[in-house]
């Protein structure tokens, strides 16, 4: 059965958002239209000087990619989340977000004078501006998730963008495990070479989980992620 939806809206492609979640909430992201980007940060807003940690991620799961059964990982073995329902099966943890040099290469420079809210935002500048809502900056940047996309790596280390990867109403949803303030822009990845910006949308529904059981699938897909449980659990007790 499905959770009763707290809260739904639509982020535009091209735009950005920031919010805290509290454990047991669970945000699903949904790829309205298709071949959308959600790109992601994650920081405990207790304590921002821990942050996510994609490599650790990737490393203690042994994945190239994030999809259902996958914990987010912070720089203190702390597991701020797990991906807990996925259409996609593929999303992208290792090649960061677009910034203005990137998208002014590709698609030129569209200001907000010319456009007003539909000028081309760049991700590296959408997270900036949600970064500092929270007193943070330039030096607390992290990489990124990159939802619904997925970049493959040949054998020489070329990285490919494979382009209208998630279909219209795919979704992900993930399931917080402790404090988070969470990042969001839905700026295209920096690998597209789409011909025009392109300008996804990007649908979230809030709502709460079920407790996590001893046999959740996150918790037991990889020891680490009990270690990493473990270590949520200790932090709760102090905090």
């Amino acid at each position: 059965m499905r959770p009763e939806v707290l809260y739904e809206d639509v982020l535009p492609g091209g735009s950005h958002w920031s919010f805290v979640a509290n454990p047991g909430v669970q945000l699903e992201l949904v790829d309205v239209e298709g071949g959308g980007n959600a790109a992601m940060l994650a920081y405990n807003p207790g304590n921002p000087l821990e942050r996510l940690n994609l490599p650790d991620t990737l490393k203690c799961q042994h994945t190239f990619r994030l999809t259902e059964g996958h914990c987010l990982y912070s720089d203190m073995g702390r597991i701020f989340c797990s991906v807990v329902a996925d259409d996609v099966g593929w999303h992208d943890a290792s090649s960061g977000t677009c910034n203005a040099a990137i998208v002014r290469r590709k698609w030129g420079a569209l200001t907000y004078q010319e456009a007003r809210n539909d000028y081309y935002r760049n991700g590296r500048d959408s997270f900036l501006v949600e970064l500092g809502k929270y007193g943070l900056g330039r030096r607390d940047f992290a990489a990124n998730v990159n939802w619904f996309s997925r970049v493959d790596a040949a054998d020489d280390g070329a990285m490919t963008f494979a382009p209208d990867h998630s279909r219209p109403g795919a979704a992900v949803t993930l399931r917080f495990e402790m404090p988070t303030l969470v990042v969001l822009h839905t700026c295209p990845h920096p690998l597209n070479e789409a011909a025009e910006y392109p300008r996804r949308p990007i649908g979230y529904r809030l709502s709460l989980a079920e407790p996590v059981a001893e046999d959740d699938p996150c918790r037991l897909s990889r020891p680490e992620n009990g270690r990493g449980f473990t270590n949520n659990y200790l932090y709760a007790l102090g905090a």
